[in-house]
């Protein structure tokens, strides 16, 4: 039950709290949580489900909690790599294309469609009775060429620009339709000005075209979850706000928007914003259900011990959010293991951002994830 859920996070939060503050933290910014360093957790109140924790996979703990654990997943690595597609089906029970189901990989010459790698990724999260997230139905990166060409040229109208994002929705929406629970439709969507995204679609179709995405992916799916989605946006702060804002206009203008998305990418150099919760409470009071949908706590290249237990503070922080949430119903990580992050090939000299290492073993982060399910459970 829900209830009981919402009971046990707040031992957790307790719990955790005791542990990670016990050994003096920093002093961080206000609003911030600093990075602590020492072991995670170790609180008597964690000792009694360490081995619990220690012999279960995160999916065994978190099916207790009622919250999806998921991870972003790399199809190459899927295909070549039997470690990595063992830990997929035993440690998780969701699964998102990290980058299969977006634009450019499903139509990169125009009219000619490509679903054949995710519906191996549908195919593999069936056989291994696991939900699938969609991500994304319309971002303004990774858009094939000859659709950005067009408009650049002029070649492509706002018209026709229009007629294709409603074609791409319904047909994407409209093949998964049934086998996804949660869509990422529209993906961020406001800048880190706190002012809508100055992209295609909005000089093209003026601001109309996020309500028209969120109606088109509810005809096209109507059992579907339909998000908005993005980063820096986990607590308090001006770009949370301009979307609070936007989603309670949507709601106003009686648009099927479900839930919010918090990506979840942190750095350690930059603490971690310790409002997480209440954000994700102001949002749920909207009516709308919350997820965790990217996380991942990348850090400055060596790693230390000190950076690696305050990796594992800022998952915890995250997770504990949405255990303490009455409505936070997935907590999806962006990759699980530093061999095939997303990390070092976009931020120079960063790395090391996820549970397991290079080769899979388990991080202060894994072992704090899995004892904070441990209790929650």
């Amino acid at each position: 039950m829900k209830v009981t859920r919402v009971v046990a996070g707040a031992a957790v939060a307790a719990a955790v709290l005791v542990s990670l503050n016990a050994t003096g933290a920093p002093a961080a910014p206000a609003g911030k949580v600093a990075a602590v360093p020492g072991s995670v957790p170790g609180a008597a109140a964690l000792t009694a489900q360490q081995s619990a924790a220690d012999s279960k996979t995160l999916r065994e703990l978190a099916k207790r909690t009622g919250m999806k654990i998921g991870t972003a997943v790399d199809m190459g690595a899927l295909a070549n790599d039997a470690t990595y597609k063992q830990h997929v089906a035993s440690e998780f029970n969701s699964v998102t294309a990290e980058n299969v189901m977006k634009w450019s990989e499903l139509e990169p010459t125009r009219g000619t469609l490509n679903f054949g790698p995710a519906d191996e990724l549908v195919a593999f999260a069936k056989a291994n009775g696991q939900s699938v997230r969609g991500h994304t139905l319309l971002w303004h990166n990774q858009l094939p060429t000859w659709l950005t060409d067009g408009v650049a040229s002029g070649d492509i109208d706002s018209a026709e620009l229009r007629q294709l994002l409603r074609q791409h929705i319904f047909t994407v929406a409209g093949h998964f339709r049934g086998k996804i629970y949660q869509w990422d439709v529209a993906n961020e969507v406001i800048d880190d000005n706190a002012q809508l995204r100055n992209t295609i679609w909005l000089q093209k179709l003026g601001p109309g075209y996020i309500a028209d995405v969120f109606r088109w992916a509810h005809q096209a799916d109507p059992k579907a979850k339909l998000y908005i989605n993005d980063y820096n946006v986990e607590g308090l702060n001006a770009k949370a706000d301009a979307y609070y804002a936007l989603v309670k206009q949507l709601k106003a203008d009686r648009v099927p928007i479900h839930g919010f998305g918090m990506q979840g990418h942190l750095g350690v150099q930059y603490g971690f914003d310790g409002r997480a919760l209440a954000n994700v409470q102001r949002f749920e009071a909207l009516g709308l259900e919350t997820s965790f949908t990217e996380v991942d706590v990348r850090m400055i290249m060596p790693t230390d011990n000190t950076k690696l237990h305050a990796q594992a503070n800022g998952y915890s922080i995250l997770l504990r959010a949405c255990l303490l949430a009455k409505r936070c119903v997935s907590f999806t990580v962006w990759g699980f293991t530093d061999k095939y992050s997303w990390v070092p090939g976009v931020f120079e000299g960063e790395g090391a951002a996820n549970l397991l290492d290079e080769n899979f073993g388990q991080k202060p982060a894994y072992q704090a994830v899995s004892q904070t399910l441990a209790l929650a459970g």
